[in-house]
Order: C-alpha cells, then sequence, then structure tokens
C-alpha cells in the first residue's frame, strides 16, 4: 500500500554534532529513513539547513516556508530539542509532524530509531494518532513597543545573571496585579514543557489535552510562593522591577541584558503544532517510560 503522504520533508539533528563521529551517525540515520520513504512511494525533501549541515545532495532541497506550503508532512529525525525548533517553525502552516528519537529523553520524539520501519509503515499508510499542541506567543516591550518577539512550545523563562542576585518581577494576569516575586527568575510552561525545566523547579504534571500553562518561580524568596496553574486563554505580564543582567529565554531563543520596566507578555498563539503519534499512543505510557515509574516494582 503506497504511503497517505506523496511529499514529505526530512528533518535532521546537526546543531549539537560537534564530533565527526555523531554528525556522520545522523547523516546515515537520515539517508537510511529517506531511503525507506522513497521506497514507499514519498517524494523526499530536505530543508536547507540539514542539507548543508550533512552533505546530503542526493536529494531536493526547499527552505521553510517552501516545506511548509508544499509539503503534506514532516520528519524529524533526533530529539525533542530538534522537534521543539522545527514545531515553531511548522505551526504557522500546520504541517503534521512525526518524530524518531536519535536523543534522549523522546517525550515528543516517539518512533524508536531502531525500529523505525515498523512503526512508521503503518503511520504512512494513515495509522496514527493525531493530536494538537498549544504554543506560547511572547514579546518584550520597552517603552509601549515590542523590541522581540518569539513563540515557543516548552516555555518562556525570566531569570537573573549567572554572578547577579536575585530579580524582582511584577507579574499581572489579564491585567489584574498577582505579586511582585523576588526569586531567581519565573518559567511560564506549556503542559508540553511542563516536563522540562518547570518540572525542575517543582512544578505540576500537565496532560497536553489541557489548556493551560504553569507559572512556576525559581528559588523564590518567600517559600509560601508555589506553582500555579493558569488558563491558556489568559495573558500573562512579566515587569522587570529591580535585578541586573536579567535575560529571557523562549525555548532556545534568549534575549540577554533587559532593563528596567521591560515587560515580556505572554499569551496563547494563534498556532499550534500537531504531532502524529503511532496507533494506541498514550501520554502516560510515554510518562511512565520516560520517568522511570513504576521501575522495581
Amino acid at each position: 500500500m503506497r504511503s497517505k503522504f506523496r511529499h514529505v520533508a526530512l528533518f535532521g539533528k546537526y546543531h549539537t554534532t560537534a564530533h565527526g563521529g555523531a554528525l556522520e551517525s545522523s547523516r546515515r540515520a537520515l539517508d537510511d529513513v529517506a531511503q525507506f520513504l522513497t521506497r514507499q512511494g514519498c517524494d523526499v525533501v530536505l530543508d536547507q539547513e540539514t542539507a548543508s549541515h550533512t552533505g546530503l545532495n542526493q536529494y531536493p532541497v526547499l527552505e521553510m516556508t517552501a516545506i511548509g506550503t508544499q509539503c503534506d508532512l514532516g520528519l524529524v529525525i533526533g530529539g525533542d530539542g530538534t522537534m521543539l525548533g522545527i514545531g515553531r517553525q511548522m505551526a504557522r502552516y500546520g504541517l503534521p509532524l512525526m518524530g524518531i528519537n536519535q536523543g534522549r529523553l523522546g517525550f515528543i520524539t516517539d518512533i524508536p530509531l531502531q525500529s523505525y520501519q515498523d512503526v512508521l509503515q503503518p503511520m504512512l499508510q494513515g495509522h496514527y494518532q493525531a493530536e494538537d499542541r498549544s504554543l506560547l506567543h511572547a514579546q518584550v516591550m520597552r517603552d509601549q513597543r515590542s523590541v522581540f518577539s518569539a513563540l515557543a512550545m516548552n516555555d518562556v523563562v525570566v531569570n537573573r545573571g549567572g554572578t547577579s542576585g536575585m530579580v524582582e518581577l511584577r507579574v499581572e494576569v489579564d491585567g489584574h496585579f498577582v505579586s511582585n516575586q523576588r526569586a531567581d527568575g519565573l518559567i511560564i510552561a506549556t503542559p508540553t514543557g511542563s516536563t522540562a525545566y518547570s518540572l525542575s523547579v517543582g512544578g505540576p504534571l500537565m496532560h497536553p489535552g489541557m489548556g493551560g500553562w504553569v507559572m512556576a518561580p525559581i528559588a523564590p524568596h518567600t517559600l509560601s510562593n508555589r506553582p500555579i496553574v493558569l488558563p491558556e486563554s489568559c495573558e500573562i505580564s512579566i515587569e522587570i522591577v529591580s535585578g541586573r543582567y536579567v535575560s529571557a529565554n523562549f525555548d532556545m531563543q534568549s534575549l540577554a541584558d533587559l532593563i528596567l520596566g521591560d515587560r515580556i507578555v505572554v499569551q496563547r498563539s494563534e498556532h499550534k503544532v500537531r504531532f502524529l503519534h503511532p496507533a494506541g499512543w498514550n501520554y502516560f505510557d510515554t510518562l511512565r517510560k520516560k520517568m522511570h515509574w513504576n521501575e522495581g516494582a
């Protein structure tokens, strides 16, 4: 049976492949998957960055905009970090994404590289589960104008510089004052990002089907300052009241040296990322495997 997806874009892991062996491993995996897709009747293309870093010149190359408008499917080979970057760029086009895990954790790249052919073949024929994940849209406002804007699939983090003291942040939700928080920083996380930095500071796990955000302080001065879950329909404003060398991080996109009075405004993006999972996939299986629950029981 031929693939349901005719035009497939391949995205590879290459940003952290400093050693030749790692880069060669990534190149081999991409070439192997590309040949498999071709045998399934797919027309395979690579994005420009993947092609230039891996040297796979035997496949057509498209810019990201062309991939978003011309392809039926994006197949990401790498780890969750690779998927985060591609997800942000492809969300506006509604391009569905599958992930083959060549990284470590694999919360959102859930097809094992070792058995990808057995898992991927029925998915290409239409046997999969679709899931939409929300994105954050954040802007840095300075003197009533936006000086930086970005999407985040995991989280928006405002934190102090490495050698400075704590920061003070004025937090408002939908224009209502919440508190002046003195801490090392503050995290606004999506359900996808609830298993990332937010989890390490005591934030709750959130099922990706929930419409909400986690707001979690980093090392708060007041111990009663706890993580809180907010509706995803709200707008969160974080104003820099005091502190030096304050920075903001939007997934892997950073803006350093914020100044006093800057406001980071966070709200739900109009776009969502669409993931395609193997048939029978469920979130709790992923948590149990990745969080090592029930081991030794």
